[in-house]
């Protein structure tokens, strides 16, 4: 826990550069890493250098996978050095495993080529006149963002961020093809003023016809997004009155979106998702108590002797089950920091892509899931729901 709080600190100053040295592990192949932040092709990305004696890899990652490879470097080298535009950081980790961390103010005068000095070009900027930013009460009347509703407006941009890496590989397809139609399932809308964002995003900004129909169980709810998409002339935005479970969607089914849909729905969502074969997968979970009330580990008793620690790994253990479940069932998944910790412990969300996945990973995620349900003995609605494909797996 203690590297992780100084890798968080880290990564929240927006390292510009970092260096492993002083290698720990004599069996690692790599002598020295570097991790410089980068543009390419307009994306923020890190550039991995690898060096052996005679060469150099290379590898780009997304600034969500940082904060793993961090950690899984410090495994291998004793010393770090990282540099943002304001702080330089340095830990070392001694032969007892004891971790020394310093931070100072950054003195150089020496200006650091990032644009993190610049201002973030978000997907939807200041200056648009977005119907649903303005009622919503994050934008003015004349497209200026509202002080108090910055934070809002970021993490807004950071889930239509989370879905633009993906729709980026597909856009060509759908603006040659004007006939070609990108459909959209949303669980448990709510007040929708997100479906109304991404509505926005697709047909204004990436000019991508879509259809999008949003689900929820309260009836005023639906009654009042309907006015709200016909207010805004989103002819092709609908909202219908139903329950995740069981809902019967009749068109092929590209991309299903479910946020902070409470315990165990999620899992009827996913399912759902599966079951229709759609393309992408973008969930948030909210509360998870499933595991938390079943959970009976044999040998690491620590984890369920204190109620908060064993709430919270609960809650990170369903999540990595669902995404190993989700691997299973052919999708390309990740784990990504949706917002900010400090803005929200539910920050958690589940990118899966449709893709071709090996028998053998399908096989390696189903034994990682056997591997923690032998130990902890608890139940998960996602893998009981679809156990009998999984069992397939196994065989």
């Amino acid at each position: 826990m203690e590297l992780y709080k100084y890798i968080s600190e880290i990564i929240s100053a927006d390292p510009i550069r970092i260096v492993f040295s002083n290698k720990s592990n004599k069996e690692y192949k790599y002598n020295k890493v570097k991790i410089n932040f980068a543009q390419i092709k307009d994306r923020n990305l890190y550039q991995v250098e690898k060096f052996t004696d005679k060469q150099v890899f290379h590898e780009n990652i997304e600034k969500e996978e940082l904060a793993s490879v961090i950690e899984g470097m410090m495994k291998n080298f004793k010393q770090m050095a990282s540099i943002s535009a304001e702080y330089n950081f340095d830990m070392r980790i001694s032969k007892k495993g004891k971790i020394f961390f310093s931070k100072h103010a950054q003195t150089n005068n020496i200006k650091l080529k990032s644009s993190h000095n610049k201002k973030k070009n978000y997907i939807l900027q200041e200056g648009m006149i977005i119907p649903p930013l303005i009622d919503l009460g994050v934008f003015t009347k004349e497209g200026k963002v509202i002080n108090s509703k910055y934070d809002k407006f970021k993490q807004i941009n950071r889930f239509v961020e989370i879905i633009d890496d993906e729709i980026k590989k597909i856009e060509k397809d759908y603006c040659e093809d004007r006939e070609k139609v990108l459909h959209i399932l949303d669980f448990g809308c709510g007040k929708s003023y997100l479906t109304f964002i991404l509505y926005y995003y697709f047909t204004e900004i990436k000019k991508i016809n879509v259809k999008i129909t949003g689900l929820d169980l309260k009836e005023d709810v639906i009654k009042n997004c309907n006015k709200i998409a016909e207010s805004y002339g989103y002819n092709n935005l609908k909202f219908e009155l139903g329950d995740i479970n069981g809902y019967k969607y009749e068109n092929n089914l590209d991309m299903v979106i479910t946020l902070h849909a409470c315990d165990t729905a999620t899992d009827y969502a996913l399912f759902n998702a599966i079951n229709w074969n759609a393309k992408m997968i973008f969930s948030v979970p909210c509360c998870q108590h499933e595991i938390n009330s079943t959970m009976k580990p044999e040998k690491l008793k620590l984890i369920s002797k204190y109620g908060i620690i064993q709430e919270r790994v609960s809650a990170l253990f369903t999540d990595s089950i669902r995404a190993n479940i989700l691997e299973c069932m052919g999708y390309k998944t990740q784990l990504l920091e949706f917002i900010d910790i400090a803005h929200s412990p539910k920050n958690i969300l589940i990118r899966a892509v449709k893709s071709n996945v090996s028998e053998a990973k399908k096989k390696r995620s189903l034994e990682e899931i056997e591997a923690m349900k032998n130990e902890f003995k608890f139940e998960q609605t996602l893998y009981s729901l679809l156990r009998e494909r999984l069992e397939d797996i196994k065989k």
